[in-house]
């Protein structure tokens, strides 16, 4: 079984060799991989003296970062974790236990049920963050996790590999959880000790410009993977509004056998007409939708068809 630990980094000289060291005690048979996303710092030296392979991608971004891990490298398994020591090396054996028996395609590691996010994070806003999205996706999505934003996950290769993204930046949590679900992956969650950042270790977020990103990401999502519902709500609210216009134009007529309030009429049917639009709109994109979940399962079964045969075709010799 060969793992595959994923250090994404940026200006992490601080704290990478002894996540590098903590995850090769722990997981001594795993390769680890750091990625150097364009720091300025020592990041890269210090990778390299904790033994990790190093690499380089000079197009900036988590999202971006993490795509191309998962292009070039080749596993079992990929656990991809933080390179600024916040997360436990050695919850890396239950998450491996957990994908293993449960036959998942994502295990994530859980900060919040043991609130020790809650009680270590300096940034109240990002709870806040946190506790929006999980309620958001978990409504809409008709799923109970508990932890969107961890950056702590362990992924199956039928997961790695079948992954398409066009995310960039840190809403890869969000995406990558939402993809689970949309797609009928397996996900479990392992509750993780979270601990802060070390003092000197400078976080890489921008509260309000990565959380308004998260969330317009959530509802781009949301249109994309549920266009039915989506239009529907949409279009729910202008008819409400369309008919609530038209009530005077038609109590003019009632009474007076004439049409005296002729723009609010035009508005009316206007924004009437534009919902039942919204509404086909959304019916149309709801077949294109669930085609594409249909090609997707038949890609699946063939990429778990292909695996079966080329295990099948593995001698093993003594």
């Amino acid at each position: 079984m060969h793992i595959a630990v994923l250090i994404p980094c940026y200006n992490e000289g601080l704290t990478i060799n002894k996540v590098v060291n903590d995850f090769r005690k722990i997981l001594p048979q795993a390769t680890i991989y750091v990625y150097n996303n364009n720091s300025t710092d020592n990041t890269e030296q210090e990778a390299v003296n904790a033994g990790a392979i190093v690499r380089k991608e000079t197009e900036q971004g988590k999202g971006i970062v993490v795509l191309r891990m998962f292009r070039d490298i080749d596993a079992d398994y990929y656990l991809m974790v933080d390179g600024d020591d916040t997360y436990p090396a050695e919850s890396a054996l239950e998450m491996i236990d957990t994908i293993i028996k449960e036959d998942a395609d994502m295990v994530i590691g859980d900060r919040l049920s043991n609130k020790t996010y809650l009680n270590e994070n300096k940034r109240p806003f990002h709870n806040f963050g946190n506790l929006l999205v999980k309620k958001l996706i978990n409504r809409f999505f008709n799923s109970k996790l508990s932890d969107i934003f961890s950056g702590y996950r362990l992924f199956s290769r039928r997961f790695v590999k079948n992954y398409s993204s066009m995310i960039s930046g840190f809403e890869l949590e969000t995406d990558l959880s939402v993809y689970c679900l949309n797609y009928g992956f397996k996900i479990r969650e392992v509750q993780v000790q979270y601990r802060d950042r070390p003092i000197g270790s400078v976080s890489k977020l921008n509260t309000i410009k990565d959380g308004y990103k998260v969330v317009r990401l959530f509802f781009n999502l949301y249109r994309l993977y549920k266009p039915l519902s989506f239009f529907s709500f949409i279009s729910f609210i202008l008819l409400i509004i369309g008919f609530a216009l038209g009530i005077l134009p038609i109590m003019d007529y009632i009474e007076y056998s004439y049409v005296y309030r002729v723009p609010t009429a035009i508005a009316a049917v206007s924004i009437t007409i534009i919902a039942v639009l919204l509404f086909t709109c959304g019916l149309i994109l709801d077949n294109i939708s669930k085609f594409d979940k249909k090609n997707f399962k038949h890609t699946l079964l063939n990429y778990d068809e292909n695996q079966k045969n080329k295990r099948s075709k593995t001698v093993d010799y003594p």
